[in-house]
């Protein structure tokens, strides 16, 4: 089944789901939409094939030129791997936003009888996930060529975290951007001075674990990564409508 014909059963998913009125019924249209981006995706590989190339790139550069000795490695790892994540993620966000506006499936979405809140959520989550597996995949094998531990309960806690932020603020300015001709370049433009509220505690809090220090020193930046993922999903949630209007 093509990207096209995928569309159409999730547009008709979503007619029946809108019959179903209240919370689950927009729990689960949210799901129809999440489930359509990984379905399209197993089928071509093409999203997370680049994502997952991307960030292997990156790690095996910084592998052979970054000659130094274990401590000097361990207080550059949160630095490196947030450089990873970031740009391997904006790689993924111009590219889920793309493929639907150039296949004629966004405007389809648009059209569906279901809040617009819904193809936001979904989109989000689709991103979120494609992220994640692409940091499951980096980090075993950081771990392996730096030899350093990065599997800590308090790191893994501050990688998820800021993925949520930097999805969230991903997803609402890849479909501002989607629109513009220029948008490979526009959406790194527009994201990083956003989103560097999100990075900068994500790689304090990061460097905070991987060097052992004290969850009283770690805390201020792990309130504000919250607080960040927080407001940045709210102010997302109430301007979609009008982002994807324009």
């Amino acid at each position: 089944m093509s990207e096209i014909g995928t569309t159409k059963v999730l547009e008709d998913n979503l007619v029946t789901l809108r019959r179903t009125s209240g919370l689950g019924g927009y729990l689960r249209a949210i799901g129809a939409i999440v489930w359509k981006d990984l379905a399209a995706e197993l089928r071509s590989r093409e999203l997370l094939g680049a994502m997952l190339v991307f960030a292997l790139l990156v790690v095996l550069i910084f592998n052979f030129a970054l000659e130094l000795d274990i401590r000097t490695r361990e207080t550059v790892t949160s630095g490196v791997l947030w450089v990873t994540f970031a740009f391997a993620g904006t790689l993924g966000l111009n590219r889920s936003m793309a493929v639907e506006k150039d296949r004629g499936c966004l405007d389809g979405l648009l059209l569906a009888p279901v809040d617009r809140s819904a193809l936001y959520f979904g989109k989000a989550l689709g991103n979120l996930v494609f992220m994640l597996i692409v940091e499951a995949i980096v980090l075993p094998l950081y771990s392996v060529l730096y030899n350093t531990n990065l599997f800590q309960p308090g790191l893994l806690a501050v990688i998820l975290l800021g993925s949520i932020g930097y999805v969230a603020v991903g997803t609402l300015l890849s479909s501002m951007a989607v629109q513009a001709r220029t948008r490979d370049v526009l959406l790194p433009i527009l994201l990083f001075p956003v989103v560097l509220p999100v990075l900068v505690p994500a790689v304090k809090a990061s460097n905070g674990f991987l060097l052992g220090f004290e969850m009283a020193e770690i805390w201020s930046w792990l309130n504000l990564l919250i607080v960040y993922d927080v407001v940045f999903i709210a102010v997302a949630f109430m301007v979609f409508d009008y982002v994807v209007e324009e």
